[in-house]
């Protein structure tokens, strides 16, 4: 209870906890904490929920891709009686040295990480990734910018096929250009357990269906629902298909760590 005779309760969001806000009434307020994490389904059942007259609905949260459901609602819909406000550490005229001498560690040992934790930006390369400093290097120099696409050079999709499930690895596709000697990344695409149609109509309606698709090795393995192989269902897509690239194996690797071994 609160001194005005008011009520604060607080309530997990989680998906499988979610559906028992809808019991809730005669609210005022919703303030989601870490709104990042929650789901568009959580978020479909709590905006109804808090509908009194003059209500409101709070979120913070540290923003992690242009796809989640807050992010999607509040920065990319931007629904007319929304107010988004960013704020970080320059906006906060109590900043302690010791968070100011964290806030310059970071950018000076974990570039990859730093737009991310202390300047709001989306989560673009994550610490551990096998290319984060290569990716942070290359937008500090101004490498990653706008291309356009060269109408004469053919344009190619690059595949690591991922799982069916919904807890599996993410399917993820390059649509690249080889340009003189520039490789153009074009466009990236990504899904996880979607099936093989909803890839061929987003590479379409992104403008991408003449592309050459290379599938890696296990492309040409037989799939175990349809019984054909994985290059065959983009073949009667009618996508034209590329040789499938090889499994180099990890021996490659292992070759490469021992000679620079034997250099040093």
């Amino acid at each position: 209870m609160t001194p005005g005779d008011g009520l604060i309760i607080f309530q997990g969001m989680q998906d499988s906890t979610a559906e028992s806000i809808k019991s809730l009434e005669g609210f005022d307020i919703a303030w989601v904490e870490e709104a990042q994490t929650l789901s568009a389904r959580s978020l479909s059942l709590l905006r109804p929920t808090i509908r009194k007259e003059g209500s409101e609905l709070w979120a913070n949260w540290n923003p992690r891709r242009k796809k989640d459901a807050i992010d999607d609602f509040l920065r990319q819909k931007k629904p007319d009686n929304a107010v988004v406000v960013k704020a970080n550490w320059r906006d906060n005229p109590w900043f302690p040295a010791v968070l100011e001498e964290e806030r310059r560690l970071d950018l000076q040992l974990y570039p990859e990480r730093y737009p991310h934790v202390w300047e709001g930006e989306y989560a673009k390369a994550f610490e551990g990734a096998y290319f984060a400093r290569h990716l942070e290097q290359a937008r500090q120099e101004g490498r990653i910018c706008r291309v356009a696409v060269d109408p004469i050079l053919p344009v190619k999709a690059f595949f690591d096929i991922g799982g069916a499930g919904h807890s599996s690895d993410a399917m993820a596709i390059w649509i690249a250009q080889f340009v003189g000697r520039e490789i153009r990344l074009l466009d990236y695409i990504e899904g996880v357990g979607q099936p093989l149609g909803y890839y061929a109509h987003e590479m379409r309606r992104r403008g991408w269906k003449d592309v050459i698709i290379y599938l890696p090795h296990d492309g040409v393995a037989t799939n175990n629902i349809t019984g054909k192989r994985y290059i065959d269902h983009w073949t009667e897509a009618g996508f034209e298909c590329g040789i499938p690239i090889k499994n180099t194996g990890a021996g490659v690797f292992r070759a490469v760590r021992q000679a620079n071994l034997r250099r040093a």
